[in-house]
């Protein structure tokens, strides 16, 4: 297959910038050391931060089996029908460093005017920090489920005109009603991913033990595991059967997932988020991984290897396996909402969200973008087929959620004596 440059299937030749993802996940990052608590965290919830759907606390913490239609307020109203995009300079974005493909935020710029000008953030604590500033504006931004609730509640968000967003048909159905906002009322979908085990597929014996290659000792020296607290306990959680409820609270579940990591130092692992370049170019044997970066990881391999030479496992059983999701959501200090809801309907668009994944790497959920054309159209090789999500993985995979703080207390606190050795 020829690459064509100006079609937006063609499969991208040439190496990309660093890609740079979360340090973590969960919803609990303003508790790391260091951090400044956002006044929503007060504002919203009490000290534990909201209560699980249909209890009674200030506000709820959606479930998948306890879905949450989230609350439109008087005075935050959505955008009136018909109207025409600012004209603006600049639309301000606030997202991961190197999420998006710099070709796409370009073409929007020439499409409609205004330079997409993007103000990064490493985790969740920077992200609400930011839009806490005192006259911070920005018109796009792009939480998870885990912060999404408290983030309404505490009126950071507008709630979408949907007119604006005829795109929003293109998106898998699960995520047009998610769980955690039904009816799509303040996110719509970006990327989807799992988490597993990427390792080089030259010099793993035996991919099947999946979770437990981290703790055997022939790779010792040659591993790692996510720098997040949410993703690495939970590894443990599942990989030795301690529990499958990776949002728990209990304090033996959860130090007992730490004391298994604790095994790992002995093993000399590495704690780092560098794995969609270090398994590509040798460095490491095994890493804890999502599958974006493994799909991205390709365009790293050092010459005259291949992309045959990666691997990335999840469980066969889709019951089994951790998915997770971000999301596109307009903050309330939008200063040119309509035009943000014109970046989000660009983003939604077929040709543009396969242009961002063969940039980046992380898959939109899109319905026409399933697993067979991906590797069809040469943007996943078929040994990376496992790291590619599909709608199924949705309805029945493990998901994080969000959770009380003082859960969260103990799953930072667990993970950060794993990361100091114990002492």
């Amino acid at each position: 297959m020829t690459f064509d440059p100006n079609d937006p299937f063609a499969r991208p030749m040439r190496p990309r910038p660093q890609l740079h993802r979360r340090d973590v996940l969960r919803g609990g990052m303003w508790l790391a050391a260091g951090a400044t608590a956002v006044p929503l965290l007060s504002s919203c919830g009490g000290d534990d931060g909201g209560t699980p759907a249909g209890g009674s606390g200030a506000y709820p913490l959606a479930r998948p089996d306890e879905p949450v239609t989230l609350p439109i307020f008087d005075d935050n109203q959505p955008i009136a029908d018909g109207l025409q995009p600012e004209n603006a300079d600049v639309l301000k974005v606030l997202n991961y460093k190197d999420y998006m493909g710099p070709g796409v935020m370009k073409d929007f710029q020439e499409e409609f005017g205004a330079e997409v000008q993007v103000t990064p953030y490493n985790n969740y604590d920077e992200m609400l920090n930011k839009l806490n500033q005192p006259g911070a504006t920005f018109d796009v931004v792009f939480p998870g489920p885990s912060v999404l609730s408290r983030m309404v509640y505490a009126k950071l968000l507008q709630p979408f005109n949907q007119t604006y967003i005829p795109n929003l048909k293109n998106v898998w159905e699960e995520y047009r009603d998610p769980w955690y906002d039904q009816g799509s009322q303040y996110t719509v979908p970006y990327t989807v991913y799992t988490t597993g085990i990427g390792y080089r597929a030259d010099r793993v014996t035996d991919p099947s033990e999946g979770y437990k290659m981290l703790w055997n000792p022939e790779y010792s020296g040659s591993t790692g595991v996510l720098d997040d607290s949410g993703e690495a306990l939970s590894m443990a959680m599942l990989a030795w059967d301690i529990t499958d409820d990776i949002n728990t609270g209990d304090p033996t579940l959860i130090n007992a997932a730490r004391d298994k990591l604790m095994e790992l130092n002995d093993l000399n692992v590495e704690v780092n988020i560098t794995q969609w370049h270090t398994i590509a170019e040798g460095e490491v044997t095994v890493h804890q991984a999502w599958s974006g970066d493994m799909i991205a990881g390709q365009y790293y391999v050092v010459k005259p290897e291949t992309p045959a030479v990666l691997g990335y496992w999840v469980p066969e059983e889709r019951s089994q396996r951790v998915i997770g999701n971000d999301n596109i959501a307009i903050p309330k200090s939008s200063p040119s909402p309509v035009l943000a809801h014109t970046f989000i309907n660009y983003i939604l668009d077929n040709d543009v969200s396969l242009k961002n994944f063969g940039w980046n790497g992380y898959q939109p959920p899109l319905t026409k973008l399933g697993p067979d054309f991906l590797v069809e159209q040469g943007y996943v090789p078929d040994n990376l087929m496992s790291a590619v999500v599909e709608r199924d993985d949705f309805a029945e995979g493990i998901q994080f959620y969000e959770t009380t703080i003082a859960i969260q207390n103990m799953w930072l606190q667990a993970f950060q004596e794993f990361k100091s050795g114990g002492s």
